[in-house]
């Protein structure tokens, strides 16, 4: 896969998720992304389940990482460490994540989950392992 292809790939988890691809920072490592959560997704409060709400903080915060690193290689998320603010309704989020540091073997990146009137809702710290993509 070209680096241009990674960025674009879309899971068949991110599928799911409805996730969108708004912006990616190559240089810093970033990316903005939409997901929109269905009512599938509920919790028995009537709010977006908080595994649904990992996942999506998930694929924001490790799309950051794939933003700089060179197309034969990929991260692994070792640790994903959740804060969960307000509850989070039905409806469409925006999640936005960005590099903090990185060496040649290991990574952390942030980012943080939005809901439609601009609530967050959520907030994540990712540990990740770089290792050979693996195609």
């Amino acid at each position: 896969m070209t680096k241009d292809e990674i960025l674009a790939y879309l899971p068949p988890a991110a599928k799911m998720l409805g996730r969108e691809v708004v912006e990616i920072d190559q240089v810093k490592g970033g990316a903005v992304l939409r997901f929109r959560a269905l009512p599938e997704f509920l919790n028995r409060h009537g709010t977006v389940q908080g595994g649904i709400l990992c996942a999506m903080l998930d694929s924001s915060t490790a799309l950051a990482l794939y933003a700089v690193l060179p197309a034969q290689e990929s991260g692994l998320t070792a640790n994903l460490n959740v804060s969960f603010l307000k509850p989070a309704k039905l409806g469409v989020f925006t999640a936005t994540s960005r590099l903090v540091t990185r060496d040649e073997r290991n990574a952390e990146t942030v980012g943080e989950l939005r809901d439609a009137d601009g609530v967050l809702v959520a907030t994540a710290t990712a540990r990740l392992r770089i290792v050979p993509r693996k195609d």
